[in-house]
């Protein structure tokens, strides 16, 4: 049994404006669904569901239960903080998801997580789409070619990422006859992964490969956490 489509508008489950967490899993992997609070004192029963129409795991200071559905050996509820660990993500899991809390006081209290699955972005491949001297300097359109296309472009440079105004699936940049070599990666991500490539030119117009392809690479791997971060907040 599937879960409601809670994410559609009017469905009476969620409508926008409602309070609820955002939480990224990739497909196939692991996920902990979790609130950014804690729990209320004294709990005496934690439900979890899949928008409102899909029970997943039901627990009271008596006894757990997990229902008989496409969840049921995939979830684990945690009493005593709240949280629903998931395996084996899939995508068909993305949807709201609410944990509804009985208090000593026999009052309910709620909350929904919007959990959101992606693939792994695949490895991009740099097209050179045009090359041009230009008096001493060279024109250079370089594109980005990714089959998936929900994702979001970081152009480099040797000294760093370009500003904002450069970032798409196109770079178009001038290398000047100043410059000994120059390299370009174009880095792809989404909320939960990412991939690269590099290319590099020497004046006036001249492909190249060099040691600064895996020097950009090595310096690129420290920085993904934080640019993931930026990107997606």
């Amino acid at each position: 049994m599937r879960c409601g489509s809670a994410l559609e508008a009017g469905s009476g489950v969620w409508k926008a404006g409602d309070s609820v967490d955002v939480i990224n899993a990739i497909s196939g992997g692991n996920v902990t669904l979790n609130i950014s609070e804690s729990l209320p004192e004294n709990v005496q029963g934690i439900t979890w569901f899949c928008t409102y129409e899909l029970k997943i795991a039901d627990w009271d200071v008596r006894r757990l239960k997990y229902f008989e559905n496409r969840f049921k050996g995939r979830v684990r509820l945690d009493s005593r903080s709240g949280a629903l660990y998931m395996s084996k993500v899939q995508k068909e899991d993305a949807n709201i998801y609410i944990m509804r809390v009985l208090k000593e006081t026999m009052s309910e209290q709620q909350w929904k997580i919007r959990l959101q699955v992606f693939d792994p972005v695949p490895k991009p491949d740099i097209k050179i789409e045009k090359t041009e001297k230009v008096e001493d300097d060279c024109y250079l359109k370089l594109s980005c070619v990714i089959p998936e296309e929900s994702v979001s472009y970081t152009w480099y440079g040797d000294k760093g990422p370009f500003p904002k105004e450069f970032q798409s699936d196109v770079l178009e940049t001038t290398l000047k006859s100043q410059d000994y070599s120059r390299c370009y990666t174009c880095q792809v991500s989404n909320p939960v992964s990412s991939e690269n490539d590099t290319v590099c030119f020497s004046p006036p117009c001249t492909l190249v490969r060099s040691f600064a392809v895996e020097w950009i690479a090595s310096w690129l791997v420290m920085m993904v956490p934080t640019t993931l971060g930026l990107l997606f907040t």
